[in-house]
């Protein structure tokens, strides 16, 4: 329903049909040729709408422009009096032709009178013009507002884009080093990570994907880690969702923030831990990720990833998420909730 309501709104030939419809409704609601029997009044009645009409449009092209494009009110204004004033001379001039003397329109005095034209003339006007630059504004409101959507995605797609390699790039590292300690499970690791990374081209031209997806992806990372650092490292993972395909989330949001503890979390050769707890109630997903902070760090980070999640949290979510990035000398902690959208068709 609001999908053929937008694309009424839309189309400007049923703008016009609404513009028309409206002030001839309020016309023939001030005057009463629509209640007279006689063909010859109703077709009088209906030329002195298309004056109107025609005066209306002469002001909406002619003078309008001069009101928004040159942003000249004052001369507007006096353009708009003197056009309603020549059109109201006009009208009162026809009410003496001798047509009119035979038939019921405009009977009474003060219909045939000036001032009665001027302000038939000066309603009709404000009828035709109001819903006509609402429509105006409303257009102009609804480009900025897709070119601002348009923008977002194109901000988003560019840090997808920066964020695929530095995923690539941790995965293969993690693939080497598992490798070099289990080299008789190198095959078996590599489809382990050809699925992480089929999943990851699949889903980056997606807006959306559904959050069981993006959560069985995470799992698998997780798994790939304690291939690796299981043997020296706590690692715990814990997901607990009340409906995991009732939901859906951008692609790849959550992974840089797992990834990050892990890079950073599993480092050292003294004891470490990597702690993840996802869960979400009522549409609410909350992430906490805790993991332990080394003593002495070697490892560069351009932190990439993190700030591109954060800039594409701002860009997807806007005011519905929270994060909070806790560091001390011996955690690093971060903890992230984010109001999912229903639905689980995947939009591209």
């Amino acid at each position: 329903m609001n999908k053929i309501i937008n694309d009424l709104m839309d189309n400007k030939w049923w703008q016009e049909f609404a513009v028309v419809a409206f002030s001839f409704t309020i016309y023939t609601l001030k005057n009463d040729w629509m209640f007279i029997s006689s063909l010859g009044s109703i077709m009088l009645g209906v030329l002195f709408y298309i004056i109107l009409y025609v005066h209306a449009q002469f002001n909406r092209f002619i003078f309008l422009p001069i009101l928004f494009k040159k942003h000249k009110p004052l001369i507007y204004i006096f353009l708009t009096i003197i056009g309603i004033f020549i059109f109201s001379v006009l009208l009162n001039k026809l009410m003496t032709l001798n047509m009119f003397s035979q038939c019921q329109l405009y009977q009474n005095s003060h219909q045939r009178s000036f001032s009665f034209q001027f302000a038939s003339v000066s309603g009709t006007l404000v009828c035709i013009l109001s819903p006509i630059i609402v429509f105006k504004f409303y257009r102009i409101y609804k480009e900025q507002t897709d070119k601002i959507i348009l923008y977002n995605q194109m901000q988003v797609n560019s840090l997808r884009t920066q964020l695929n390699p530095h995923f690539l790039f941790n995965t293969f590292n993690t693939l080497y080093g598992i490798s070099l300690q289990f080299p008789e499970r190198t095959s078996d690791l590599i489809m382990k990570v050809s699925h992480l990374m089929r999943y990851q081209t699949e889903s980056t031209n997606k807006q959306f994907v559904c959050l069981e997806n993006e959560l069985d992806f995470i799992n698998s990372y997780v798994q790939l880690e304690k291939e690796r650092v299981a043997m020296r490292c706590d690692i715990a993972y814990n997901c607990e969702i009340d409906k995991a395909n009732a939901y859906k989330i951008s692609p790849m949001l959550l992974i840089a923030f797992i990834e990050n503890a892990f890079k950073h979390g599993t480092c050292a050769i003294e004891k470490c831990f990597v702690h993840i707890n996802i869960s979400v109630k009522s549409g609410l997903l909350h992430l906490n990720v805790l993991n332990s902070v080394p003593k002495e760090s070697k490892v560069v980070s351009t932190n990439i990833g993190l700030k591109n999640t954060i800039a594409r949290l701002k860009l997807t979510y806007g005011e519905d998420y929270t994060l909070n990035i806790k560091n001390d000398p011996k955690t690093y902690n971060v903890d992230l909730k984010i109001q999912l959208k229903m639905g689980k068709n995947e939009g591209s």
